[in-house]
């Protein structure tokens, strides 16, 4: 017989089908069923296994062709190239995987540090547990912006509203209660139920874990979950610049191949001649050396206080030119102090501080500063007993608690001057423009205005929101959160490394332009959530860029001023905390939360904060930058002297009877010139590149390798001319010499342009700066080492060496100077 299903029974018998009480499981029953059931993931594996990392290295196209051209010349009888290639690309897959497998490491103990925790009953007691050991018969504690990390049915409930837009596709929170529901029914039927992935919008409420990991709804169909995330920043320069190199690597191949068939040179030299073009074309390495870059920042991040949860967001880190911020904690010290409870005249009453003290000190939702100060302001008070609890939402803007006060049940309600005047009775014309003023005075003086109203209820087990009506305004709660110190410096230094601030608060306006005036953003230029409300996206366009003060919005109105400035072009930044930002954080290019957050927007933010400061946050833009210029070096420093190498090498093919360097020799130098690539990782940025927000320019890098590869195939045809003409070298003498100069050349270029100032004056890194010079050290002992006939190379006439010497310095000095020209005029 079938067991029924979970959601069909009621909260007894599940959790007497679980073995468990709602006092939830011991610690030793949870690490019993933990090792029967498996941890709560979905994937086991960890990302970066050896044999995973080491697979793809060989996963490219490139070197698929590589060991198809190496099976090619064992099977003619080519022996020799067949050995070369297959060491090379073995060889170089070997470090990638190597280096990458440390990076991957370093990234995975980072992760752990951001990693979700859970609020269960454990022993008795609430314990905070880390989400992967959650097991089924676990009584999970929920409240607004926990994530729910397992499916699990609800024991008990208070106006408890779920998102489940993830697995159902409906926008709208539903409400979720205990209960049987017979039948099989479908996941939006099943109002008892809990789904992993999901999130809880407002109230609070107990469940019983029934299912974990891949047995979970979300386990199950996790696979067509995975819808494809908007693309970054930097993600789309990434493809752009891949696509480009795409196609000049076919059109190479297939026009070298072509030519030298044509002129009769042998069909397999031809076939691997060309294929080591394109593989000397392509940055092969930019995979790695990106892995590399952006777990060595990682790393440095979190010793600024910056913690990686979504690596490509470093370098959209460094391109993010506009920063949206909260206001509280952010911009203000977030030590908010009560200053006052006062009547509708402004007078001190002790009644407006003893229910507000009620209301904050047995409210059981969202933890706020707010009620941890109005109950700090009210020492030895006493709560009474609590009946039941109306949560706070963010379209009502208010919770409400019902109290048992002297025999008599009051509820009491606090929250947002309008979501409370809303439901009180009395509040005529002149009475609401008096509140208005007062409302509006105090906000000028940098207070945030609380209203407090009650009324007495008549006694039940539970009230609902349709019990906030006909109150009685008693008066106003006073806070101070005066801005933090520093903070003006901390954003003009923002605004020096190109980064304007823009706050977006619930708060009033008055509150907003006040904190404003005082950190130094533009008040005049504030904007209103009802003026939001009133426009079209495209007047948001224009005014959202023109504006740096957002007040009294609400979530919808936050993700739409995001989506407004990335319309117009910017690389856009937010900064919250709260379940209300969770559609922000996921709208901008880079989401930033913080270690205090809701699980929501720890969840959906791509860096954390270890502590809410701008500071901190300033610092990890400029590590972002720092990652994003040395990966851009990378892309300069190859494809600039190697588009020229690899062009020249195509035609010398055609015109000379020989080919100018053996698919081994050309896979040799390729593999060389990109050992010093892994130390562009550590490379030192001068301070003028950190200035400014870096975004892929693909017209500056196509016009960079062109101008580059123009010069860079000068001198090839240069070193041509005095190989043939002035030293008559015979094609193993060519080879030789050719190898030498194109490898000292890309380790020149390389050391040049990786700076805009003169290469002398600026100190590289000294993992690149030695294996640099041990490079070229080899590239000179080459012929002359043992075993180099092998590879086809011969010892060169001393004239012939000192020649090829005197081309790569003078190729360094037209470098030098090129490189000076071409920012002077890109600059401009």
């Amino acid at each position: 017989m079938t067991e029924p299903s979970p959601w069909t029974l009621t909260p007894a018998e599940l959790l007497a089908r679980l073995g468990v009480d709602a006092t939830g499981l011991s610690s030793e029953a949870a690490r019993s069923r933990l090792a029967r059931f498996g941890r709560n993931e979905l994937a086991a594996a960890s990302r970066w296994t050896t044999p995973r990392l080491v697979l793809r290295q060989f996963a490219s196209p490139l070197v698929l062709i590589l060991v198809a051209a190496a099976g090619v010349s064992a099977v003619a009888g080519e022996w020799t190239d067949s050995v070369v290639i297959g060491a090379i690309v073995v060889l170089s897959g070997a470090i990638s995987a190597w280096r990458e497998y440390a990076a991957g490491r370093a990234i995975d103990r980072l992760r752990a540090r951001v990693a979700l925790r859970v609020r269960v009953r454990r022993d008795g007691a609430e314990a905070s547990v880390p989400t992967a050991e959650i097991v089924p018969g676990d009584v999970l504690v929920l409240s607004a912006g926990t994530l729910i990390a397992a499916d699990a049915i609800v024991l008990d409930a208070h106006d408890f509203f779920v998102s489940e837009a993830v697995l159902t596709g409906e926008s709208f929170p539903v409400e979720k209660r205990p209960g049987a529901i017979e039948g099989a029914r479908g996941l939006a039927e099943r109002r008892n139920s809990l789904f992993m992935g999901t999130n809880v919008r407002s109230g609070t409420a107990t469940a019983v874990v029934v299912a974990t990991g891949a047995a979970t709804e979300y386990g199950r169909i996790a696979d067509r979950l995975k819808l494809r995330a908007p693309e970054t920043e930097f993600n789309r320069g990434l493809r752009r610049f891949g696509g480009l190199l795409t196609w000049l690597m076919l059109v190479l191949t297939l026009v070298v191949l072509a030519l030298n068939l044509l002129v009769h040179k042998p069909p397999i030299e031809s076939l691997l001649f060309a294929v080591a073009l394109a593989v000397g074309l392509t940055p092969e390495l930019l995979p790695a050396i990106l892995m590399i870059n952006l777990a060595r920042s990682a790393t440095r991040m979190a010793g600024v206080g910056v913690l990686v949860r979504r690596l490509s967001a470093i370098e959209d880190f460094g391109s993010m030119d506009v920063l949206c911020s909260d206001k509280t904690g952010t911009l203000t010290a977030g030590v908010v102090r009560l200053d006052a409870a006062v009547d509708e005249r402004g007078q001190a009453s002790p009644r407006v501080r003893r229910l507000a003290f009620c209301n904050a000190a047995l409210e059981a939702g969202i933890e706020n500063p707010l009620d941890e100060a109005i109950v700090a302001a009210c020492p030895g008070e006493v709560a009474p007993e609590k009946l039941d609890e109306i949560p706070y939402d963010f379209t009502r803007k208010r919770l409400s608690v019902v109290v048992d006060e002297g025999g008599a049940a009051i509820l009491i309600t606090k929250g947002a001057v309008g979501g409370v005047l809303g439901v009180c009775s009395g509040i005529d014309a002149a009475r609401a423009a008096a509140i208005e003023a007062f409302v509006a005075e105090r906000g000028n003086a940098g207070f945030r205005v609380l209203a407090v109203a009650s009324r007495v209820v008549e006694r039940r087990s539970s009230y609902t929101r349709d019990d906030e009506r006909e109150l009685e305004l008693a008066g106003f709660l006073l806070f101070h959160d005066p801005p933090k110190p520093g903070i003006e410096a901390t954003i003009a230094a923002l605004r020096a490394h190109g980064v304007a601030l823009k706050m977006i608060t619930g708060d009033n306006l008055h509150v907003a332009r006040h904190i404003g005036r005082q950190v130094g953003l533009a008040e005049a230029a504030a904007l209103t959530g009802a003026e939001i409300a009133g426009m079209r996206d495209e007047a948001l366009w224009h005014v959202a860029e023109r504006t740096d003060i957002f007040a009294e919005v609400d979530p919808n109105q936050k993700e739409r001023i995001i989506l407004a400035l990335k319309k117009t072009g910017h690389v856009v930044g937010y900064l919250g905390d709260g379940v209300n930002d969770a559609p922000a954080l996921h709208a901008a290019d880079v989401g930033v939360s913080v270690e205090a957050a809701v699980d929501v927007a720890k969840e959906a933010a791509d860096l954390v904060l270890l502590r809410p400061d701008l500071d901190v946050l300033l610092r990890g833009v400029l590590a972002g930058r720092e990652t994003f210029a040395n990966t851009l070096k990378y892309v300069m420093t190859t494809t600039s002297a190697n588009l020229g190498n690899m062009l020249s090498m195509a035609v010398a093919s055609v015109v000379l009877p020989f080919f100018p360097l053996l698919a081994g020799q050309i896979l040799l130098n390729n593999f060389l010139s990109d050992i010093p690539a892994f130390g562009l990782a550590n490379d030192a940025v001068d301070a003028e590149s950190l200035q400014k927000p870096q975004r892929w320019d693909m017209g500056v890098i196509r016009r960079f390798m062109t101008w580059f590869g123009a010069l860079s195939s000068a001198f090839d045809l240069l070193t041509f001319a005095a190989l043939l003409l002035v030293f008559h070298a015979a094609p193993e003498v060519f080879r030789t010499g050719w190898f030498v100069l194109s490898l000292l050349t890309e380790l020149a270029v390389a050391m040049v342009v990786r700076t805009r100032r003169p290469a002398l004056r600026s100190r590289p890194g000294a993992l690149l700066l030695w294996s640099t010079v041990v490079v070229a050290v080899v590239a000179v002992a080459v012929p002359y080492a043992p075993g180099a006939a092998a590879f086809g190379f011969v010892p060169l006439p001393l004239p012939l060496l000192l020649t090829m010497l005197g081309i790569t310095c003078a190729y360094a000095i037209a470098t030098e100077r090129l490189k000076r020209w071409f920012f002077a005029r890109t600059a401009a």
